[in-house]
């Protein structure tokens, strides 16, 4: 619980009504009541506002709203993560390795982690103070995971792999799987051993079964504070930028390099050896086989510019009639033309 002047002194913003009023959960605005706060951050539902039964909204400046109190600031988007995080986020107490646990002596533990049953801890394996290994977890030999990091049922890190601090790894996550390289050898192939790692900064997030793959030599890298959905698939020594959004599906191929707080759209997919400017946007599904410049926003399979492909869009709608059309005119073209052949 936390009154409403605590939590505007937590996003940083303004009371308008009762500061003192106690707030004891975060609630969706359809259902919010006595006790309760919610937000609004599309203006279509502040029609809706003279109905809810909230004791508070949290809402952008210049909207007004008797009889609730309001707690008013610029991204109420954002202030709805933080309030929601003080009021129902709590962090578990740490148990140490439980048993069931099976951790090599060599390991260096630091202190109040959590070991949950399952986990196999390899040799010469650190992890940092505070962090949370649920059931299942796998780290081979070598492999580092930072401080206060949470790793969830079922993920495996292979040797050697690097994770730092406050990183989320959620379910069936793989890092450091071998890079899918294959040399020809005649009607075969031969494996290319993968003798390099992947790192992974601070404050990173992974999705669900997120496979990134080490690098054949050297690092595959993902920068600090990237958020990567569920389902994506990133190859050998790829980079991936600082505060870049990969959405789920996400595939890109080996040895390129995505810049600093792009944002890449679901099922979208990036050719190997490439590099993506930053702040480059790359709308769902769209296919990228050649380097962007910085600050793109693009769209389709080969990529063009997202304006120019809303165009190219609108006109598929009417491909059929535009081809009755053109046969059409082009009857009547040969009809001219034989006409001025008889002439």
């Amino acid at each position: 619980m936390a009154t409403l002047n605590e939590l505007a002194e937590l996003i940083g913003g303004t009371v308008v009504g009762d500061g003192s009023v106690t707030i004891k959960r975060m609630a969706p605005f359809d259902t919010a009541g006595p006790g309760d706060i919610t937000f609004v951050a599309n203006p279509k539902y502040l029609a809706k506002l003279k109905d809810t039964t909230a004791s508070a909204v949290i809402i952008k400046p210049g909207t007004e709203c008797p009889g609730v109190s309001l707690l008013v600031c610029n991204n109420p988007y954002l202030a709805f993560a933080k309030v929601l995080t003080a009021l129902h986020v709590q962090r578990p107490e740490p148990q140490g390795v439980m048993e069931g646990a099976l951790v090599d002596h060599s390991a260096q533990l630091g202190a109040d982690v959590t070991i949950h049953p399952g986990c196999v801890i390899g040799k010469n394996v650190r992890i940092g103070r505070g962090t949370i290994l649920y059931p299942g977890v796998v780290v081979y030999d070598g492999g580092e995971i930072g401080e206060d990091c949470l790793v969830h049922a079922g993920v495996l890190v292979r040797e050697q792999c690097r994770i730092g601090d406050r990183v989320v790894v959620q379910p069936g996550a793989v890092i450091g799987s071998d890079g899918f390289g294959f040399a020809p050898d005649g009607k075969s192939y031969y494996k290319i051993p993968q003798i390099g790692i992947v790192v992974i900064e601070d404050d990173v997030e992974v999705g669900s079964n997120v496979c990134i793959d080490r690098a054949a030599m050297g690092v595959t890298l993902i920068k600090r504070g990237a958020k990567i959905d569920n389902l994506v698939q990133i190859a050998h020594n790829v980079t991936i930028g600082e505060d870049t959004i990969l959405v789920a599906q996400v595939g890109i191929a080996g040895s390129s390099e995505v810049g600093n707080h792009c944002t890449i759209g679901g099922q979208a997919g990036l050719a190997g050896h490439i590099k993506i400017g930053d702040n480059t946007m790359v709308a769902a599904q769209s296919g990228i086989i050649s380097d962007l410049p910085a600050g793109r926003v693009v769209s389709g399979t080969p990529s063009m510019p997202h304006k120019d492909w809303l165009r190219a869009s609108a006109g598929v709608k009417n491909l059929p009639a535009m081809r009755k059309t053109i046969n059409s005119l082009q009857k009547r073209i040969e009809e001219l033309e034989k006409l001025v052949k008889e002439r």
